[in-house]
């Protein structure tokens, strides 16, 4: 069994449903502070069969330990934490103690049940400011806010920790922009909280839930001064998680990898092509660079590639479709 720390979240839902697919079973544990329970129905009705959920905090150590004690467990993939950059910059304590003591107590348990196989969900904002493009795994790392140092300081201690022991299989895949939909147009990224991600915002302006997109920065040097990420669609993400779990099996140690495009897109060419996606005109206003945003933040892919057998396959144009026929299910509930 596969537990799935965050397994209500965005990308747990959605590894959930492509290792189940694979013939997996997985185990769902989520706190539920930035998710809702319904996913779990949802995931249940797009397989077919059910799924097992625990509603539980990875700083109980009570539910972890009656959760490793009562399951089978053979490997983690862990999701769980706070992710929002500038929350992160407001509250530093809390990303500290949820993103780092509490994959921390989560691993002493691992260990503590002979569980030893980990798949961690780390970010591109280990790299701060990249030196260069193509961003590759071997760049310096230098996060900008808690968030980052909060993934860095686990994938330091996740580095330590095969040193000391080195029957543990790790692989630490560094993220750029998940975006989009399942295909099914039934279940995507839905937090509690206000969207602060460019795809959900945009989908909302073109539903008329909002007035417009705010454009943070159009002076930046990319080819229409808009900044440039490399967005990758969440059904290509989970595959790079399933093809990781599978090279594991026969690897001991620890690897580092980027997961993502190669391609960098601005700002304003995703506009346009909801625009064309959705014909709807979607407004949207230049302001001013927010502090810390980098001009053009895109990867190296060669490494997951190589190691992993592992591809995009899907570009701009499934990721916005999807991405509307989400946001329509969600408008029409």
């Amino acid at each position: 069994m596969i537990l799935i720390t965050g397994g209500t979240g965005y990308l747990g839902s959605h590894a959930c449903i492509k290792f189940e697919e694979a013939g997996y079973k997985t185990l769902l544990l989520d706190n539920l502070s930035n998710s809702n329970k319904t996913i779990v129905k949802t995931i249940n009705n797009i397989l077919g069969h059910e799924v097992g959920f625990i509603e539980g905090d990875i700083n109980d150590k009570l539910i972890i330990e009656a959760l490793f004690r009562e399951n089978s467990i053979d490997a983690v993939l862990h999701f769980a934490g706070l992710k929002s950059v500038s929350d992160s910059i407001i509250s530093p304590h809390d990303y500290y103690v949820t993103n780092l003591v509490g994959s921390i107590r989560l691993l002493e348990t691992m260990k503590q049940y002979n569980c030893r196989k980990l798949i961690f969900s780390s970010s591109a904002t280990v790299y701060g400011h990249p030196a260069k493009l193509p961003i590759t795994e071997d760049m310096p790392t230098n996060p900008l806010n808690p968030y980052g140092n909060s993934k860095l300081f686990v994938e330091t201690y996740l580095q330590d920790l095969i040193k000391s022991d080195e029957s543990w299989k790790i692989a630490i895949l560094r993220y750029f922009n998940p975006v989009g939909a399942h295909e099914s147009g039934v279940m995507g990224e839905s937090p509690k909280n206000e969207p602060q991600n460019l795809f959900p915002i945009i989908s909302e302006v073109a539903f008329g839930l909002r007035d417009k997109l705010l454009i943070y920065g159009s002076d930046y040097e990319t080819k229409d001064g808009t900044g440039v990420r490399d967005y990758i669609h969440i059904n290509d993400l989970v595959s790079g998680h399933l093809d990781a779990y599978n090279y594991l099996e026969s690897f001991d140690g620890i690897e580092i990898l980027n997961l993502g495009t190669g391609k960098g897109i601005t700002v304003l060419e995703i506009v346009k092509k909801f625009e064309e996606i959705t014909g709807q005109r979607i407004s949207y206003e230049l302001t001013s660079r927010r502090p810390g945003d980098v001009a053009s933040c895109y990867n190296d892919p060669s490494k997951a590639s190589k190691i992993l057998n592992w591809n995009t396959k899907l570009g701009l144009q499934e990721m916005c479709i999807d991405q509307w026929k989400w946001q329509q299910y969600l408008g029409s509930k």
